[in-house]
């Protein structure tokens, strides 16, 4: 999948190759003399143009193979076809290979027959027995808000669920509730060091498709390697098991040996209590074994046997089991795994069981659940027919998985099978190391006896003693994703959110209650500075059940307390606060900029979000001074970057890790279009990944573009907490950004997939303790300030993140919840009762709204900061970042003590900062081609006047030419830049990366020769040309004169490039034009 390109050699033949995704650029030369050269940028080795006789680069998937005996130079086609000669492998194909859908259509029982044994249709006992069915639905863990929330939109729209606010409820081993063994384990995802890949844009290269069966040797060649068994999708229905239980029947002989059934039961009777399910656990292990021994190529592992006597092995654990099992034999490619599941039921489901072991999974139960909704629906069901509900289903799960797929950067499901990647939380190590191994799991947790607690609690309130398993059980509502009171436990409940109201001064009864209603300890702190509101309002939040890691941590004082006079004043802290990234479009105009004018009166800081910002407010208090660069470039112009004192690199939301950025058509109104460079009412989708950043080496381009265009702003990386995240901030450490921003996965969102909001990344206070101690380990924390957001909610919150390793401190969610926000959680409906996330001006009008509200609150969070440094014995923030030892564990709610938060607590005896010192992560120094054109063509601007003409000759290490220009130009002018011709700049040989970078009107680029990746990035309305030489001996309309990814980001301006360009070319462009 790459990104990835290749050298090889046998002694005889050299290649080389590029990964399948082409994210990897490969260019080659060919000389006169015979002479080839491959390397990933152009104009590596110099080589005059007279003696090329040949230029290009590698496709995807390309080879470009030298055979040194013969002379001969192969391209892939040649490879292939050469390779293809040798065996007949399509008549082994042909011959062999047995598609599973095929024999679905052949089926004599096919679904025609009656609508109940359509392919949604549930084992016999269940066909019109509306008790037994949700008796089912019960034992298996289903609650009636899913059937709401996530099946409607599936079966209806054939699409995921979509949220909005984020995540607010404790984590599972937190939870009062029972919850699935799926919720403990959170989806891993691509950050720097490799991309997600984009699944819609880019689906050509997304499959599937999987092969299962009995694998032979990938050293032989011959015709039994192809008796497989080919699957179209790893969502089966019904009909589908039915048909391959009885492939011995139905298909040749000799396929049918390598493809024999085994159905393994991973069922146990609820009498045995919680040692039956390790009983279960064992004997599915061994019977596995035993069943691959006896030459089965298919195991189904199935708990359609669940009853009143019988409860389910989680599926998760039996598919984990089977396939550790089959690993520790030597057996694993002999046999491939079906989990025919009642538990499984949506997308993260499907994706934990693919990618610990399954082929295909079968829900059976939610099949018939599905079928079940649409023949009670009535007129909600609008017509649609259960064949086609259930399809729509099918069709969601397919598109989540490969969703959840792409955010590794993986594009096929045979990759994907069996990797493994998700973080686990909340479980027992042993429990890890031996069903999960290798696994990231840290904290401790739960182990079997816990699960099988789970387990049997959802069996014992699907069948109680009283009923006879006939009488319809009544499903609860868990209010998991909206708050429902007795449901779980919301950190932003009404109370909550209306004690906040009424800190800023928007409850009806702010500051008006009476301080008996308040604790002794809010009393307390109410009498040193805090309001009576907000003491309150602080309590609640301290009080709540444990809902987060830091819930569990207490201050452990080690020195006396200091005078409450001699802590840093609340201005200095508040200069560590921000907002949270928020776009105009996700909210209204009106909020956007009530917290930019609020965080500027302050002396924090607002950032911009990823829908760029109109430029009139450059210049007021409006001014967002954090400006974000996201993988759609929305808005991203000279001026917006210029207007910044910070620009922010997104490369992940902690809502929706590894996906881009969701505006819903209905937001995009005709103001929200002008500022992003768009359509109105098309949706905007930003791509998962930054086409620009396919590696931690391309991120430091990135880093050095946006100091190259703006020197004065600092740069910070946005990243989100993951297991391996320590890592991945050091290598941005090491490519010179200024600030690490660390985002947990309960931050908020206009708009996210519900089991991305749900399920995918980490939290902040794992992501922080590990990057704190990665940078201090390796000598790096004094050179970047750490910033960290996520839920946090008062001024308890921010000293644990300093304690922890923060050096500054980013709120959302609380702050729209100060100025007005309800928590209606309707923000990607542009319904927003209270005019916070919406476009609709009926709406806006409802904007209650000020800054001063928003003020009022941080204020009040900050003189809590001083209060607990008083009681801690400290006097600045400084002095207590990242001193961890300053917490201890306390333990709050029934599972809580299976959690271990020593290693959060862990500080490195380094000896070095623990802080942010230097004020800077500069770039290493040395001559500079682009501020060397900057300032001679501004002293001529400056000087003799227009026109400009100047002439340079440039190479490949001169990267991001023409952006320190515009970056001036900007200054003065604007994105208007100056008259066309104005300055006209001539270069003659290889250009580095992000040539005329954010080039602006009235300057024009002419190379003659070369150049690498992004020419025109962000290209402003400038004006770029790229030519070979005069009297070059290659045929210059088949060469290829630039990298990938040109105009990536451009809102205005031309390029007239004589040749080809690669990948990518103009992806995300919105306003420039080429000739290439």
């Amino acid at each position: 999948d790459g990104p990835a390109a290749l050298a090889c050699s046998d002694g005889v033949i050299v290649g080389s190759a590029r990964d399948r995704n082409g994210l990897r650029p490969a260019r080659y030369v060919m000389t006169d003399d015979g002479l080839v050269i491959t390397s990933s940028e152009a104009g590596s080795v110099h080589i005059d143009e007279a003696r090329i006789v040949a230029k290009g680069r590698l496709g995807p998937g390309g080879m470009l193979a030298v055979d040194t005996a013969t002379g001969e130079v192969l391209t892939d086609r040649q490879v292939i076809r050469r390779l293809a000669a040798e065996q007949p492998y399509e008549s082994w194909l042909r011959e062999n290979l047995t598609a599973l859908d095929e024999l679905v259509l052949q089926d004599a029982t096919s679904a025609a027959h009656s609508p109940r044994s359509a392919p949604g249709h549930a084992p016999a006992a269940l066909d019109g027995d509306a008790g037994y069915l949700s008796a089912l639905q019960v034992a298996f863990g289903y609650n009636r808000e899913e059937l709401v929330v996530l099946f409607r939109p599936m079966w209806k729209q054939g699409v995921e669920a979509i949220g909005s606010m984020g995540d607010d409820t404790p984590v599972a081993v937190l939870s009062d509730l029972p919850r699935p063994l799926f919720h403990y384990f959170y989806q891993r995802f691509a950050e720097v060091t490799n991309p997600p890949i984009d699944p819609l844009r880019e689906a050509q290269v997304m499959s599937l498709t999987q092969l299962a069966g009995r694998r032979a040797s990938i050293f032989g060649r011959g015709p039994e390697a192809a008796r497989l068994l080919e699957l179209s999708s790893p969502v089966l229905t019904n009909q589908h098991v039915v048909v391959l239980r009885e492939l011995r029947r139905t298909i040749d002989p000799d396929k049918a040996d390598d493809l024999r059934v085994a159905t393994l039961d991973t069922t146990w009777l609820a009498l045995e209590g919680a040692a039956g399910l390790e009983a279960a656990v064992d004997r599915l292990r061994l019977q596995a074994v035993e069943a691959v021994q006896n030459g089965a190529g298919l195991l189904i592992l199935s708990d359609r046997a669940v009853d009143r006597q019988h409860t389910l092995v989680p599926a998760l654990l039996a598919t984990a089991t089977v396939h550790q099992a089959l690993i520790a034999a030597g057996m694993r490619n002999h046999a491939s795994l079906i989990v025919e599941t009642g538990e499984a039921r949506d997308v993260h489901h499907l994706a934990t069981l693919v990618g610990y072991g399954a082929s295909a999974v079968n829900p059976w139960l939610a099949l018939q659940t599905v079928a079940d909704e649409v023949e009670s629906s009535g007129r909600h069901g609008e017509g649609i027919t259960v064949e086609r509900a259930v399809e729509n289903y099918c069709k969601a799960l397919e598109k989540g998985l490969l969703k959840v797929m792409s955010k590794m950067g993986i594009a096929t499901v045979d990759s994907y099978c069996g990797a493994q990647i998700f973080d686990a939380l909340g479980l027992d190590d042993e429990l890890v190391q031996r069903y999960f191994p290798g696994t990231p799991a840290r904290l401790g947790g739960i182990g079997l006896a816990q699960i099988a607690g789970i387990v049997l609690a959802w069996h014992a309130a699907a069948f109680p003693p009283q009923t006879n398993g006939n009488n319809k059980i009544g499903l609860d509502s868990h209010g998991l994703f909206k708050f429902k009171r007795g449901g779980e436990y919301h950190s932003y409940n009404p109370e909550v959110v209306r004690a906040l109201h009424e800190v800023a001064g928007l409850g009806k009864g702010a500051e008006k209650r009476e301080r008996k209603e308040i604790g002794e300890t809010a009393d307390a702190d109410a009498e040193q500075g805090l309001s009576a509101a907000y003491a309150r309002y602080a309590e609640l939040v301290k009080k709540r059940p444990a809902a987060a890691l830091r819930d569990l941590l207490d201050f452990a004082p080690r020195r006396e307390p200091v005078s409450l006079d001699e802590v840093e004043p609340v201005g200095e802290i508040l200069k560590r606060f921000s907002t949270a990234a928020m776009s105009h479009g996700a909210l209204s105009g009106i909020t956007h900029e009530t917290l930019a004018i609020a965080m500027n009166r302050l002396g924090g800081m607002s950032n911009s979000g990823e829908g760029g910002e109109a430029e009139e407010r450059y210049t007021d208090e409006r001014n967002s001074k954090i400006k974000q660069v996201a993988s759609g470039r929305f808005g991203v112009t000279p001026a917006y970057l210029m207007s910044a004192e910070e620009l922010q690199i997104k490369m992940a939301q902690g809502s929706k890790p590894g996906e881009g950025g969701q505006l819903p058509g209905h937001k995009v109104s005709a103001e929200i279009a002008r500022i992003r460079h768009t359509t109105p009412g098309v949706a905007l989708i930003s791509p998962p990944p930054h086409h620009d950043i396919y590696s931690i080496e391309d991120l430091a381009q990135l880093i050095y573009d946006l100091k190259q265009i703006n020197p004065a702003a600092h740069v910070s990386v946005k990243l989100v907490s993951e297991a391996g995240v320590g890592t991945v901030a050091a290598g941005v450490a090491k490519g010179h950004a200024d600030v690490i921003h660390l985002s947990g996965n309960n931050g908020g969102t206009g708009a996210s997939p519900l089991s991305s909001i749900k399920h995918a990344g980490g939290p902040w206070e794992l992501g922080l303790a590990e990057t704190q101690h990665t940078l201090l380990t390796n000598g790096l924390r004094s050179r970047v300030r750490v910033r960290v957001d996520g839920g946090f909610q008062n001024g308890r919150d921010v000293v644990m993140g300093a304690l922890l390793g923060a050096d500054e401190f980013s709120l959302g969610t609380a702050a729209l919840v100060a100025v007005g926000c309800k928590m209606a959680r309707s923000c990607h409906t542009n319904t927003c009762p209270v005019g916070v996330a919406t476009q609709r001006l009926d709406l806006i009008e409802k904007f209650p709204g000020q800054p001063e509200h928003l003020m009022i609150f941080l204020l009040q969070v900050a003189e809590e900061v001083r209060q607990i440094l008083a009681r801690l014995g400290y006097r600045s923030l400084n002095e207590v970042i990242g001193h961890a030892e300053l917490l201890e564990q306390v333990i709050t709610g029934p599972d809580a003590r299976f959690i271990d938060l020593r290693p959060l607590l862990w500080v490195p005896d380094t000896g070095q900062p623990r802080r942010n010192v230097d004020e800077r992560n500069p770039l290493p120094g040395g001559a500079d081609l682009g501020e060397r054109l900057a300032d001679d063509a501004l002293a001529e601007l400056d000087g003799d006047g227009l026109p400009v003409r100047l002439r340079y000759a440039i190479n490949n290490t001169d990267r991001t030419v023409g952006a320190r220009l515009s970056g001036r130009l900007a200054q003065r002018y604007g994105n208007d830049g100056l008259a066309p011709g104005s300055i006209a700049v001539e270069f003659e040989g290889t250009a580095g990366q992000s040539f005329g970078a954010f080039v602006l009107p009235g300057v024009h680029l002419h190379l003659t020769g070369q150049a690498n990746d992004y020419v025109g990035k962000g290209l402003g309305g400038g004006e770029i040309v790229v030519r070979p030489a005069a009297g070059v001996r290659f045929v210059w309309h088949e060469n290829v004169i630039l990298g990938n990814t040109a105009l990536y980001g451009a809102t205005g301006g031309q390029l007239y490039a004589a040749g080809r360009a690669g990948e990518r070319f103009a992806v995300r462009n919105s306003g420039a034009q080429a000739v290439v």
